[in-house]
């Protein structure tokens, strides 16, 4: 593991442990009131002024003029209450293993986490170095994890699933975490080399072994299923996850047979939303209705819009409606604003990265790459390079490289509907320069460290007017925010903080959604999907996961990079500003974005029931 004195940036410039601190790990018994601030209860409801009366972990009481005798008083006076934000879509399956911090999610309001999402994760996994390197190259292709980050941090103090639980609930956390058995390292698992060959199916007998490993995992506590179905999805040598092709039999046997347990929900991304070719994308949505037919477990699916066929999320949207009104329990699983490849000379891309007189610098440090970027004839050079050196893409290699019409430098606050006049494309052309020249003098910006984002997905008219429309889908969840992974590219753990500083304020198109919808889509909306119904609502009996916010100071601030993983490696760190506290089971987490040393989260093994 990395030295003990290292430390990991959070909100602000405070540091916190890296590594596993018992000392830390105390919570406060003392009860709390949070006085007089706008309750929004996370049901929908209006929010009301109110006091919350917090003891033992839960809310005892919530209303007018509690008793604060004995109990520290925090005053929510002009601010906004709302239960902690619950985040159903994370890859924190390898950082769960050595960070309790869990940031960035911890830095936006998130107190609960569900990992193990898109079929792949860490476990099972034989106690091989063969199986251990695979699982690592999985990860590191399909999620942008540093592999040396991997090998280094994992203790691999696990064979099965349910020893992975038990390794998680050996450590205490800034939030609760949840998991998913997850379908690439069960396949490997079971039918060994086989396993990650997608154009292979398990054997009658591989394929019992495989449900009665769902089925271990989701009585050991596992949240549920989840699996893969997009050609995006690449190991470290580029070859497809075994999960891609699965055949309906296998899929039927794997969500049957967790069906059996009487718990368990579906996560699982399909290439329905993006592909062009009609019949395929009806195909899949078949097979995901039959996979809850035959289960009668719920199911959510990744939906996003893309500029290949825009409106295919619409048709997914109303698809699901129809399943609903049918009995099904089916879920658009929905980001609430584009997403993005970032993109800079700290990024792990950048626009000139395939030119030759960039390659040339590429390995230098980066003072040293920003001198040479700033050097006339280098730039000259890597202008007139770019075409041929990108003429050769095709679809989404094309557009990362060249799509200067769809990318933006990001500001402070970052701005995540910006303008098309505010575009690397627009701005070139006020100039009179090549985009090419125009991305050079912004990344060298910041001494190197300014970047750039890349609106990949949901951004195909200039706006946001249709994710408002997907958000206002009563069957829509919010997830996709990736926290975790994608290291050097996506900074999406942010997400909580764009729902309520975007949306609540936003003065564009069709304008704002109300603050209520947006507290229920972080809070109850996500409870509800992965069965946590303790938590996510602010009224007696309830988890005390509470977040206390300066509404008109919430904003996410731009995104760098920084290398405190283990072994030195890199990832995308974003803080939030407006979080006045954050509370996690009756402790207090974070103060005005810094965290107070408190870790009072645990695993979460399972659905749990509602307060009685």
């Amino acid at each position: 593991m990395s030295d003990p004195s290292a430390t990991s940036v959070v909100a602000g410039e405070a540091a916190v442990p890296a590594i596993w601190d018992n000392r830390r790990m105390s919570t406060d018994s003392r009860p709390i009131v949070v006085r007089n601030g706008l309750v929004v209860d996370g049901t929908g409801a209006p929010g009301r002024v109110a006091d919350i009366a917090i003891a033992r972990g839960v809310i005892t009481e919530v209303g007018p003029g509690l008793d604060t005798t004995g109990a520290e008083v925090i005053d929510a006076d002009g601010l906004v209450v709302t239960p902690g934000f619950v985040d159903i879509h994370t890859h924190f399956d390898g950082q769960a293993t050595w960070d309790p911090m869990l940031a960035p999610s911890s830095l936006h309001g998130v107190t609960s986490v569900a990992m193990g999402n898109c079929g792949v994760g860490f476990a099972p996994a034989k106690p091989t170095p063969e199986q251990h390197d695979w699982l690592i190259g999985m990860l590191e292709g399909v999620e942008d994890i540093p592999g040396t980050a991997l090998a280094e941090g994992l203790p691999w103090d696990w064979e099965t699933f349910p020893d992975y639980l038990d390794a998680l609930a050996r450590r205490h956390y800034a939030v609760d975490v949840g998991t998913h058995v997850v379908h690439a390292p069960l396949r490997a698992y079971v039918m060994g080399e086989r396993g990650a060959n997608p154009n292979e199916a398990p054997t009658a007998d591989e394929l019992r072994a495989m449900a009665r490993a769902v089925q271990d995992g989701v009585r050991a506590g596992a949240l549920g299923f989840t699996t893969s179905r997009t050609v995006a999805h690449r190991t470290r040598d580029g070859a497809p996850l075994g999960t891609r092709h699965s055949t309906a039999d296998e899929l039927l046997a794997l969500v049957g047979a967790m069906a059996e347990t009487g718990s368990g929900v579906v996560q699982m991304i399909s290439d329905a939303y993006l592909s062009e070719d009609d019949e395929f994308a009806l195909d899949e949505m078949a097979l995901m209705r039959a996979m809850v037919e035959h289960s009668r477990r719920p199911l959510s699916m990744t939906v996003q819009q893309v500029v290949q066929v825009p409106d295919r999320w619409r048709e997914m949207v109303a698809w699901v409606a129809r399943c609903v009104a049918d009995g099904l329990d089916m879920r658009t699983q929905v980001a609430p604003r584009p997403v993005g490849v970032l993109q800079g000379l700290t990024a792990s891309v950048n626009p000139v990265a395939l030119c030759p007189s960039y390659r040339e610098i590429a390995g230098l440090p980066l003072p040293e790459r920003v001198a040479a970027l700033k050097d006339p004839q280098r730039r000259a050079r890597i202008v007139a390079e770019h075409p041929s050196a990108t003429g050769s893409l095709e679809g989404l290699a094309h557009t990362v490289f060249t799509g200067f019409d769809k990318l933006f430098p990001m500001e402070e606050p970052v701005d995540y509907e910006p303008p098309a006049s505010s575009s690397v494309a627009a701005r070139a052309a006020a100039r009179g320069v090549s985009p090419v020249e125009e991305t050079i003098d912004l990344m060298v910006d910041a001494d190197g460290h300014q970047l750039l984002i890349l609106t990949l997905f949901n951004y195909a008219k200039g706006n946001l007017d249709d994710v408002r429309e997907m958000l206002l889908s009563p069957n829509s969840v919010i997830g996709l925010g990736d926290a975790g992974a994608h290291c050097g590219a996506i900074s999406d753990a942010s997400f909580p903080t764009t729902s309520l500083a975007l949306w609540t304020k936003r003065t564009t198109g069709q304008g704002p959604l109300p603050l209520e919808l947006m507290v229920h889509h972080l809070t109850q909306r996500t409870t509800r999907q992965v069965g946590w119904l303790d938590r996510g609502v602010l009224a007696a009996g309830f988890r005390a996961d509470v977040n206390v916010i300066d509404l008109d100071a919430l904003g996410a601030n731009r995104p760098r990079i920084v290398h405190d993983l283990p072994a030195g490696g890199r990832r995308l760190m974003q803080s939030a500003q407006g979080y006045v506290r954050t509370i996690k089971s009756g402790t207090v987490t974070f103060a005005d974005g810094a965290h107070t040393g408190a870790l009072p989260g645990r695993l979460v093994r399972g659905a749990q029931p509602a307060p009685s």
